[in-house]
């Protein structure tokens, strides 16, 4: 019995001894004053068992569950930030072309604006003005209506030259005071006359329905421009036009143009009905002497066949009453349009 308690507690310390390497530094003596006295030396398990046992042991070293858990933590915290970035670069690709996407359709809508301004008219629009896509140059495709803008042979205003002289018959101008309104109709100043006032020239009697002024003027004569223009527009019995035009220059101030500035709205569209009265014949120059030819209106839907008198000599107004009409209306001018061949009379 003795013996095989000195045998089994052989095995147990050599087993120990397998599963923990004793420090490099512990003696032969050390590691056999720990064994018990009474206990009987293990037998020599020899040099092949000896070896094989330690090449496993090497071979498969025990790993605590702490370890464990820790590599696993470290795994998902990689794979966190992997997928991270991943999903940060995906959203940045998706930012990018959305960004291109957008530049790319703003391309697109500036190029048809500018390169297509028919395509957004032709509806039968009412907006029209003196620059832009608005401009004179696209109201004949505004407004089916107003074709003659763009297509028609007889337009105005025109650079008046190599006029015929011939002795033209005295316009006959029956103006006398009458009531009127102002009116800042979002392209001019419009003043409407009450009835009453009219001209006659070859046989035929137009009333003055309104007149309205254009800055710079519309009319050149001989390329000559001039500061502004009134345009004086009458209409006879069957509808037919008639517009004398009256040429302004920068001079002394003039009575009636100063009536109309005191009285203008002030907003736009608005008319203002003034408890006084103009007299037309304040506005005339001196000398009746004009120039005549056949054009159209110089404003949407330009039509054609209205009969043109422009007066040779101009009126005058100062500084300050065209510096006035600058502040609402700087330009509001017609280009001048093709002579096209037309016949113009001028007084001998």
């Amino acid at each position: 019995m003795r013996t095989l308690f000195a045998l089994l507690a052989g095995a147990f310390f050599m087993s120990n001894a397998l599963a923990v390497d004793p420090p490099a530094s512990a003696s032969p003596a050390k590691a056999a004053a720990s064994a018990p006295k009474n206990a009987t030396p293990p037998k020599s398990a020899g040099p092949a068992s000896a070896a094989a046992s330690a090449t496993s042991a090497a071979s498969a070293p025990t790993v605590s569950p702490a370890v464990l858990k820790g590599r696993e933590e470290i795994a998902e915290v990689d794979l966190s930030a992997k997928i991270a970035a991943r999903l940060a670069a995906l959203r940045a690709q998706q930012a990018e072309r959305a960004a291109q996407a957008a530049q790319a359709k703003k391309v697109a809508k500036r190029k048809a604006a500018t390169t297509a301004p028919a395509a957004v008219m032709h509806h039968h629009g009412t907006h029209w003005s003196y620059e832009g896509e608005f401009g004179p140059r696209n109201w004949g495709k505004i407004n089916p209506e107003w074709v003659k803008c763009s297509t028609g042979t007889r337009q105005s205003p025109i650079d008046i030259r190599d006029g015929m002289k011939v002795d033209l018959e005295q316009i006959n101008f029956d103006y006398r005071p009458s009531g009127f309104n102002v009116t800042d109709n979002g392209h001019t100043i419009q003043v409407g006359i009450s009835g009453g006032n009219f001209i006659t020239i070859m046989g035929r009697t137009y009333e003055l329905m309104q007149f309205h002024f254009h800055r710079p003027s519309e009319e050149r004569i001989n390329g000559r421009g001039f500061e502004m223009v009134a345009h004086l527009v009458h209409k006879d019995s069957e509808g037919k036009l008639a517009v004398v035009a009256v040429l302004i220059e920068r001079g002394k101030p003039q009575s009636l143009i100063q009536t109309i500035w005191n009285n203008l709205p002030l907003e736009k569209n608005e008319t203002n009905s003034p408890p006084t009265v103009l007299d037309m014949n304040d506005l005339l120059p001196t000398r009746r002497d004009y120039f005549t030819y056949m054009g159209s209106l110089t404003t949407p839907p330009c039509n054609e066949g209205v009969l043109w008198m422009v007066m040779k000599e101009p009126v005058q107004a100062s500084g300050a009453q065209l510096a006035l009409f600058s502040r609402l209306y700087p330009m509001n001018a017609r280009p001048i349009q093709a002579n096209s061949g037309r016949v113009i009379k001028e007084s001998n």
